[in-house]
């Protein structure tokens, strides 16, 4: 191979490596708007982490002003807190079996 070819060969591959970029771009935009919330999510997440008084303030009144209310959702939670533990131990069981 001689320097001309070596050049064009270098100028095919740096268009290809140009559309490839293109290409990428066009695709990664379909998951601009789920990766944004799931951005969102998570920064609640840490603030919840780091302000944790707002939260059980929030239960605290809950209790105080309608304590059946809470009561009731209690047992739901720990319903549904429960059912999530034996399904996810369900679910760790047969993908350790496959």
């Amino acid at each position: 191979m001689n320097n001309d070819d070596l050049i064009l060969r270098q100028q095919r591959l740096l268009a290809q490596s140009a559309q490839l970029r293109l290409a990428l771009n066009e695709q990664t935009q379909a998951l601009k708007k789920p990766l944004a919330w799931v951005d969102q999510v998570r920064s609640g997440m840490t603030w919840l982490s780091h302000n944790p008084q707002w939260p059980l303030g929030a239960v605290f009144v809950l209790v105080l002003l309608r304590p059946r209310r809470a009561i009731r959702w209690g047992g739901r939670l720990w319903w549904g807190w429960q059912t999530f533990r034996r399904v996810r131990t369900w679910v760790e069981t047969k993908s350790l079996s496959l």
